[in-house]
């Protein structure tokens, strides 16, 4: 990569990085400007169109790299539904909420902005969790102690339960630190995993006692 090209890929990165921080600040993307988000990655304004055309193109970027970002984290709490007993759960919920206290910036912005702003935004996120929730339900489908889920709508039900859990969990572990007095933080976040733990357990002693009644003829 040239020196020219290697500081274009670094402006990028900034206006993507300026978006975040200002979305983690509290801001809804709608309410951000193009000259804003320059001004925080120290650039010229007329830098931007360098690199998007305008500002939902950098928010659909933004998505596509916060999925892929979130896809990994996912993986790696998907092993929590996907082992049992009880301690490898506990293992892997521990790095989940590890990697969202190192980067909380990507699930502010995704969960922020799933409910408002702009629609192609919203269209976005949509589409990335239905992505994710069909990438669980295919592994779920590959597990033994799933095989008695014989209906594909079962098992992307429950990729759509953890999912959604996933997503509650980041908030909530986020809002501890925002929230919460110094002091009592340590406290609330064990009982904030002790808490997810059980939810993970009521989950999937519920499914592996499923079995889907017989359609009632109308």
């Amino acid at each position: 990569m040239s020196l020219r090209d290697e500081r274009k890929q670094q402006s990028r990165q900034a206006l993507l990085d300026a978006a975040l921080m200002l979305s983690a600040s509290g801001r809804a993307f709608s309410s951000m400007s193009l000259r804003e988000i320059a001004r925080h990655a120290d650039l010229v304004p007329a830098a931007f169109y360098r690199h998007f055309s305008d500002m939902d193109q950098l928010g659909l970027e933004l998505i596509d790299r916060i999925a892929l970002h979130l896809k990994g984290v996912l993986h790696q709490l998907g092993q929590a539904y996907l082992y049992l007993p009880n301690a490898k759960t506990k293992v892997s919920l521990d790095i989940f909420f590890q990697a969202v206290e190192h980067a909380p910036e990507p699930w502010i912005f995704l969960i922020s902005e799933r409910w408002g702003g702009s629609a192609v935004l919203r269209h976005a996120i949509d589409r990335e969790i239905q992505f994710l929730i069909d990438d669980l339900a295919n592994a779920l489908g590959r597990v033994e102690t799933m095989r008695h889920l014989q209906q594909a709508q079962d098992l992307r039900m429950l990729a759509q339960f953890l999912i959604h859990l996933a997503l509650d969990w980041a908030m909530g572990w986020i809002e501890i630190r925002r929230r919460i007095e110094p002091g009592q933080q340590a406290e609330q976040r064990e009982f904030f995993k002790t808490q997810a733990l059980f939810q993970v357990q009521l989950l999937f002693r519920g499914i592996l006692n499923w079995e889907r009644l017989p359609e009632i003829e109308k």
